[in-house]
């Protein structure tokens, strides 16, 4: 006896054994619900055939061909990915925007026995609440800007709030980026603007209104995505905390996180080069000798004061921010980054 399929506009991961989402790799890459897991009806170019089919032969002819291979499709993930669910398996199915995909995909769930949750909507009913939730959530919201130079372990001091139970709105971990020219992170692709923003409303979703949120000062652009722009509105006005580390102090935490730049040189060396135009070519010079040398403190050291230090100035004096305080360390060691913290939270005890 088969089991029923309800249509539902809840995609919380945590009401279902597992969120199939049934549309292209393409489709899936570009963005999805978080914790979903692709199943696709078709691949790329099954899809695209599909397609052309339609176009050039007949709407019949494309829907038989279509069924054809959701079929084996379906069958291949029942056989794989599927074949240890229990009889009590209670999947949410969904594909663009709640149509014959998933439909095909739960029906044959369902003559299993699983009972099967479909998306009204599909993605595009999940998309859309993303971008509704962007526009609103901010606006309940307290940030506190953890602001300061690069090199300060402000990433590292958000984790360390966290740890401490504090609120925090990661925005490079959402962008797979540390926001700077050398912040591409190694094997790990940035995502697309599309689901860097489900990653930033999956933060904001689990937050509360009635502490503060305390978000690490960045660019409007985080290497190729961009802060939506009800967020960076309420960042360019929130109050701000300041961190001060001395340079040498900053320069090792550098060479530290960026150890695979030590590694990879060519690209560095393109990096450095790049900056050429607006710094000039002796600075530049300098900076490939250094390198050639391998004297990557002193490297570091240059590139923070004649780079990374006024640029982040500008871009900070941009913004209306008041000024909480200004806290100093000593270095990014995770001891100073805990009594940075302890900090922070006392200056920030009646903000809410």
């Amino acid at each position: 006896m088969s089991a029923p399929i309800h249509k539902t506009q809840n995609w919380t991961s945590a009401d279902y054994d597992m969120i199939i989402d049934v549309r292209s790799p393409a489709e899936f890459a570009d963005d999805h619900i978080p914790g979903a897991v692709n199943m696709p009806v078709m691949s790329n170019d099954e899809r695209a055939e599909i397609g052309t089919l339609h176009k050039q032969e007949s709407a019949f002819i494309a829907r038989k061909r279509g069924a054809a291979i959701a079929a084996r499709n379906i069958a291949s993930h029942i056989d794989s990915v599927l074949s240890d669910k229990p009889a009590g398996f209670t999947p949410l199915i969904h594909c663009w925007r709640g149509g014959q995909r998933s439909r095909a995909f739960a029906h044959i769930c369902s003559e299993i026995g699983w009972s099967c949750y479909l998306l009204e909507g599909g993605y595009k009913y999940y998309r859309r609440a993303v971008l509704s939730g962007l526009e609103n959530f901010p606006g309940d919201m307290t940030f506190i800007i953890i602001s300061g130079r690069t090199g300060n372990a402000k990433t590292a001091l958000l984790a360390e709030l966290a740890a401490q139970g504090g609120q925090i709105l990661d925005l490079e971990e959402a962008a797979a980026h540390r926001g700077s020219l050398l912040g591409a992170l190694p094997n790990a692709p940035q995502p697309s603007q599309r689901l860097f923003e489900s990653r930033l409303y999956q933060q904001l979703h689990g937050l509360s209104s009635e502490k503060p949120i305390f978000v690490e000062s960045e660019s409007s652009r985080i290497g190729e995505v961009q802060i939506p722009r009800d967020i960076w509105k309420k960042m360019g006005t929130a109050s701000q905390i300041t961190i001060e580390t001395p340079r040498p102090a900053r320069a090792a935490f550098l060479m530290a996180g960026y150890d695979h730049l030590m590694r990879d040189e060519t690209a560095i060396r393109k990096l450095i080069s790049g900056m050429g135009l607006r710094l000039g070519a002796d600075r530049v010079a300098h900076w490939q000798s250094l390198l050639d040398g391998r004297d990557w403190t002193m490297l570091a050291m240059d590139i923070l004061e004649h780079h990374y230090d006024p640029a982040y100035d500008r871009s900070v004096s941009k913004h209306d921010r008041e000024q909480i305080s200004i806290v100093r360390q000593e270095d990014c060691s995770a001891e100073c980054l805990t009594k940075t913290a302890t900090k922070v939270f006392a200056l920030t005890a009646s903000i809410g």
